[in-house]
């Protein structure tokens, strides 16, 4: 398979002798994806299709951002994004190109990504001057602090964050690459929910919870406000060292989600041939976690590696048909060739479903991204 990305991002100047009230920056990122034809025993409505495919997906966001008053910043980015998957998006839990979203209409569409207000509030100690960027106008802000986010958000803003491996417009692009794959992290379909956030972070330690709305069924893009039927929650903890004077951080994710999901055991034994959405007739619960490492090696070499599991006993609900996954790789950074710009990377993920999920598809049934019609089962490598 070969892959072509092709990006251009437009940022303001920032006078770094003051603070700014305001911020503007803007990202447009068009991903061409090619494969060649494969041959393929049978293929289902969810399969990969083998023959040959080439897609183009773009997208552009407006990031702007001000600041209300002493620690309160306020969010509004509108996004447009266009265009499709290699097979619509089905057939691979790794999605090969994390700009596209589940969705069956590749015509550009115009949607109200993030809106929301933050407060930070100082804990003492330090000050750094934070440079100008997307969503954060440049201002000196507390190391050590407490901060308070609520508003339309994407939980992979705040947690689950790689330094090398997290942003598929300038990193890795594979959906198991740019978070953790068995992680259903709370999401419409565009990757976007409310939410409520607190955050405590101080130069060494991170501690993160949020509190965020499901959607009303699997992959959907209309959220379901009646939290005491439909929820997520997620607490991550991150611990940052220094190793041989280079930085690392090494962090723990745990998520619980609940909503009227299908259960694939049941679906297995009850209808014929299996539907999973058939059995929803219960609020069930999905839970599952992480870990998350990064190093530096040297100023321009860093690696990281990340594992993560859920119960896989109930439906994927937001984000991939994975029950478990890891990955690992290197990253080296262009100043070594004198184009700080520039990144090369490896990586490498091996993701894999529940004993209950394989069952359901060996036995005919589909989920909104995988499902043949059969099922020779083995682990997905990229």
């Amino acid at each position: 398979m070969a892959l072509l990305l092709l990006g251009s991002e437009v940022r303001a100047q920032v006078d770094t002798a003051k603070q700014e009230r305001f911020s503007f920056h803007f990202q447009n990122t068009i991903i061409g994806q090619y494969k060649p034809s494969f041959s393929a025993p049978y293929s289902g409505q969810n399969s990969l299709q083998p023959g040959e495919e080439t897609q183009v997906s773009v997208t552009a966001t407006l990031f702007t951002a001000a600041r209300l008053w002493k620690g309160a910043t306020l969010v509004f980015n509108p996004e447009m994004s266009g265009g499709s998957g290699l097979s619509s998006t089905l057939g691979l839990g790794a999605a090969t190109n994390g700009e596209t979203f589940r969705v069956g209409d590749p015509k550009p569409a115009v949607y109200l990504a993030r809106l929301y207000l933050r407060q930070l509030i100082p804990l003492g100690g330090s000050h750094s001057f934070q440079q100008g960027d997307a969503n954060q106008p440049a201002a000196y802000q507390p190391d050590s602090y407490i901060s308070l986010t609520a508003g339309k958000i994407s939980l992979t803003d705040f947690f689950d964050a790689n330094d090398y491996s997290h942003d598929p417009r300038s990193q890795f692009m594979n959906w198991a690459l740019m978070a953790s794959g068995a992680w259903d992290y709370a999401a419409n379909t565009r990757g976007y929910t409310p939410g409520f956030l607190g955050e405590w972070v101080t130069p060494r330690h991170e501690l993160r919870y949020v509190f965020a709305l499901l959607p009303k069924t699997a992959n959907g893009n209309v959220m379901n406000w009646d939290m005491g039927q439909s929820a997520s929650q997620t607490l991550e903890y991150s611990y940052k060292y220094h190793w041989r004077n280079h930085p690392g951080k090494i962090s723990g994710l745990a998520f619980y989600n609940y909503a009227g999901m299908g259960d694939y055991r049941q679906a297995v034994a009850n209808t014929n041939p299996p539907d999973v959405i058939a059995t929803r007739n219960g609020v069930r619960s999905k839970v599952g976690g992480g870990l998350n490492f990064q190093q530096e090696l040297t100023p321009d070499v860093g690696i990281f590696a990340r594992a993560s599991m859920n119960d896989g006993r109930h439906e994927t609900w937001a984000f991939t048909e994975i029950d478990n996954s890891i990955s690992g790789g290197v990253s080296v950074a262009g100043t070594r060739w004198h184009r700080a710009g520039d990144t090369f990377g490896a990586a490498w993920v091996n993701s894999g479903l529940s004993d209950p999920h394989r069952d359901y598809l060996a036995a005919g049934g589909y989920g909104f991204m995988l499902g043949d019609g059969q099922l020779n089962y083995g682990r997905e490598n990229a």
